[in-house]
């Protein structure tokens, strides 16, 4: 069965009969997580929704005042989720979330025509493809492509659509010989599931191609492609090619100004300059923090000369500037068991490091009494072994508290 919108991707309102309602149960994502769902199962006579397939995701809408979480096609029939029951036979009507059916028409019909250009230039052939949520991208069965080749393909793209080149469906019965259908190109075929007619999605003078998706009509309404970069498909010798289309482009250019004018306002420079600006002050905190690690080594050794003449039984020291290296260096240097040291570097009320270090019997005694309740005060995970206990904590605002444990502990 060919749907209603399939038959015109623009109708964005449709009224229907229910033909059948049942319970079930379904998963949806709601703020960002799966979760189940009770709900029903409806199917319309027919539907403007899209039920997902060929690799674009269903479209979202309204059937009545029903929010309509998910469209499936089961066969040749449309299966909408929605939360309360319909009556079968009465009228019904639907209406589309537009902003997603246009996203994903320019989307797929992009996909299209980025695939059959690299297909016809470079005989790059299309594995599959995904729709993602901002990104899409295109699985090339090639172990590479060059920048040279992008560059030609996104030209190529885009003026076609200045080219305005028609886009349009024909519609075969199920019936149709097979060599009459042979020229068309799919990466996947048919699904194993497929009922009822073929349609045959065709870019004029480019390409024609089996495909059950929403598409534009005229390349013109898919304003602009923009091909991003490419990458290896680690887990095959395939090639991902990243790629946005229409809005997208626009909105990415919208999220890019944004962040140009944000940096120009912190760097005080003219976006020309701007990567000539980070890279200088990335190489002066390099320099910085070279500096910073041999000052910080000075000072691990000060403080460990000091404890060497010292008769204080524990030793307390957080240096918010250091990492574990300085604590390391501290324990070398001063080369004895005899001061127990609770060290800790990192920010003073948030995430940092601890090491706990003294004799055998002080770290198992403790291990016993405080240190558990040490990294719990500090919000931490650690682990100990011999003279040595060491921990990533999440508080460190609490530190004084555990001060005050070690301190009841060498009374």
């Amino acid at each position: 069965m060919v749907f209603k919108c399939q038959e015109n991707s623009f109708l964005k309102e449709f009224t229907a009969k229910v033909v059948s309602c049942e319970k079930s149960e379904f998963t949806t994502t709601v703020d960002g997580k799966k979760t189940k769902i009770n709900g029903y199962e409806v199917i319309l006579e027919d539907t403007v929704l899209f039920p997902e397939g060929g690799g674009q995701p269903s479209d979202h809408g309204f059937i009545n005042d029903q929010k309509v979480h998910q469209v499936i096609r089961r066969g040749d029939k449309a299966v909408h989720f929605i939360e309360k029951p319909l009556n079968v036979g009465e009228e019904v009507k639907e209406v589309i979330d537009w902003d997603r059916r246009l996203n994903h028409m320019q989307q797929h019909s992009g996909q299209h025509l980025i695939t059959a250009i690299l297909d016809r230039e470079f005989k790059f052939y299309t594995v599959s493809w995904y729709l993602g949520e901002d990104v899409s991208y295109i699985e090339l069965d090639t172990p590479s492509i060059t920048q040279e080749e992008i560059n030609k393909t996104e030209d190529i793209c885009n003026q076609l659509i200045r080219e305005y080149r028609k886009v349009f469906v024909n519609v075969f019965d199920e019936n149709t010989p097979e060599e009459e259908l042979e020229n068309f190109r799919s990466a996947r075929g048919l699904p194993a599931d497929h009922k009822g007619d073929i349609r045959v999605v065709t870019i004029d003078g480019i390409e024609s191609n089996m495909c059950c998706g929403t598409h534009v009509t005229n390349l013109s309404q898919l304003q602009v492609v923009k091909l991003l970069h490419a990458e290896k498909n680690k887990r095959k010798d395939k090639t991902l090619l990243y790629f946005l289309v229409g809005n997208r482009v626009i909105n990415k250019l919208h999220q890019c100004l944004n962040r140009e004018q944000k940096l120009t306002g912190l760097l005080k420079t003219n976006p020309v300059q701007h990567p000539e600006f980070v890279e200088k002050q990335i190489e002066n905190i390099k320099s910085l923090n070279k500096n910073l690690q041999s000052v910080l080594k000075d000072l691990a050794i000060y403080e460990a000369n000091k404890l060497k003449n010292s008769t204080e039984k524990y030793f307390v020291l957080h240096r918010k500037e250091a990492d574990t290296t300085f604590m390391n260096i501290l324990i070398k240097e001063l080369g004895t068991t005899n001061i127990f040291l609770f060290l800790s570097v990192g920010d003073e009320r948030g995430a940092g490091n601890i090491v706990l270090y003294g004799e055998d019997k002080a770290i198992a005694d403790l291990g016993h009494t405080f240190i558990c309740s040490i990294c719990e005060l500090l919000g931490g995970k650690g682990a100990g072994k011999g003279n040595k206990f060491q921990a990533k904590v999440t508080n460190m605002a609490n530190r004084k508290e555990a001060e005050r444990l070690i301190k009841e502990y060498f009374k």
